[in-house]
């Protein structure tokens, strides 16, 4: 699985970072970003859950 964010529609809320710090991060322009290529499958739950938890929808899961 792959995660990521669009700095377009992120908000900068931090939300995806509380919940899962193992996959998401801050970028250099303040917003969230992955810090993987490919998410492992023991933090596919985890990354899961902070896409839900995204209020405008900018993390993707392919």
């Amino acid at each position: 699985m792959r995660v990521e964010v669009d700095p377009d529609l992120c908000i900068s809320c931090g939300a995806c970072i509380d919940i899962c710090p193992e996959v998401f991060e801050w970028s250099d322009e303040e917003k969230a970003t992955s810090k993987l290529e490919e998410v492992s499958d023991d933090l596919e739950d985890c990354a899961h859950e902070a896409a839900e938890s995204c209020p405008t929808e900018a993390i993707k899961e392919m």
